[in-house]
């Protein structure tokens, strides 16, 4: 298992990458093995940062009633991949931890491990984008200070969180807390469930 402290490095080379191109069409060319963690962590910021420039999009005020319409659907089936590959990357932790034997006052946490490392890839995003505001030469320096100082919080935040997380796994590891998943059963994805849906029939 890599260490916490390995996964921003490939948040941040996933993030380069799509902005090499910068464009939400374009195809992910994944550098890690296939079937790796690595590959999972960089599939998943993937998502996030294509996820990140339809929210953009979608906010254009110029945008048509169709396209827009036509985005929503695209920003709706990111966000159904976005949770299929959270419980993806749960199921690489659950098999990690599967030969620990958990203590009998082993505690819950409120979030399976692979939320915490969603909540790792937004803000690699956060981060990126915050350092862009920061440095961008167009605004004025009232926009580029208050930009920076939101990033100081942003890069505070990495530290404590990134921390926080690799506690969490160790406490997996010896057993004091213990690692259960609940899958996310979206009602509004199912055609058997959802009422706008399955009332069409």
């Amino acid at each position: 298992m890599i260490s916490v402290d390995q996964y921003f490095p490939i948040f941040d080379a996933c993030i380069d990458q799509y902005h090499i191109k910068d464009s939400v069409d374009q195809a992910l060319e994944n550098p890690h093995k296939e079937g790796s963690f690595e590959a999972l962590l960089f599939h998943k910021c993937w998502i996030d940062t294509v996820q990140w420039h339809f929210e953009d999009l979608i906010r254009e005020p110029s945008i048509d009633p169709k396209g827009g319409m036509d985005l929503k659907r695209r920003i709706d089936r990111s966000n159904q991949k976005r949770t299929d590959m959270v419980e993806q990357i749960d199921d690489w932790f659950l098999d990690s931890f599967k030969e620990v034997t958990p203590s009998s006052d082993a505690k819950l946490n409120t979030e399976s491990p692979a939320w915490v490392v969603d909540r790792l890839s937004i803000l690699a995003l956060k981060i990126y984008h915050m350092q862009e505001q920061a440095n961008r030469d167009e605004a004025d320096e009232t926009h580029r200070q208050k930009s920076n100082a939101r990033l100081q919080i942003l890069l505070e935040q990495k530290e404590d969180l990134t921390t926080a997380f690799g506690q969490l796994l160790e406490e997996y590891a010896s057993g004091s807390k213990t690692m259960k998943v609940y899958r996310q059963m979206k009602l509004y994805n199912d055609p058997n469930t959802n009422p706008a849906l399955y009332g069409k029939k």
